[in-house]
């Protein structure tokens, strides 16, 4: 289960910034996920709670902001939702759009500190 190196790496990034703050308490740890990072979202939750055990940041919370998966159509000439992870092809036209612009994230957004 790779969510739990994940988890770990989240809140080492997490504590050492917190310290930065001159040790601000973390509540909370804001989180964007798109359907192709490869992380299943339950295990990260489950994981990151494991993590954050015995650590500066026991107690926070993960929220985590699924985004959407889109990417740009060459029929079209812009930006369009896919039709799913399996079939990436316009919403819209049906056309086959290989250029994904959004979906793939699996980034630190914000941190809610407590000081």
């Amino acid at each position: 289960m790779h969510e739990l190196s994940i988890a770990l790496s989240i809140v080492e990034t997490a504590a050492e910034q917190a310290e930065r703050l001159g040790g601000a308490q973390v509540l909370a740890v804001h989180l964007k996920l798109g359907p192709l990072a490869g992380v299943v979202k339950e295990a990260l939750l489950g994981s990151y709670e494991l993590a954050t055990e015995n650590s500066p940041l026991a107690g926070s919370k993960l929220v985590i902001v699924e985004t959407a998966l889109r990417a740009y159509c060459p029929q079209c000439m812009q930006e369009r939702a896919v039709v799913s992870v399996t079939e990436i092809c316009c919403l819209e036209c049906g056309t086959p759009t290989p250029q994904i612009t959004s979906g793939r994230e699996l980034e630190v957004t914000a941190m809610e500190i407590s000081q």
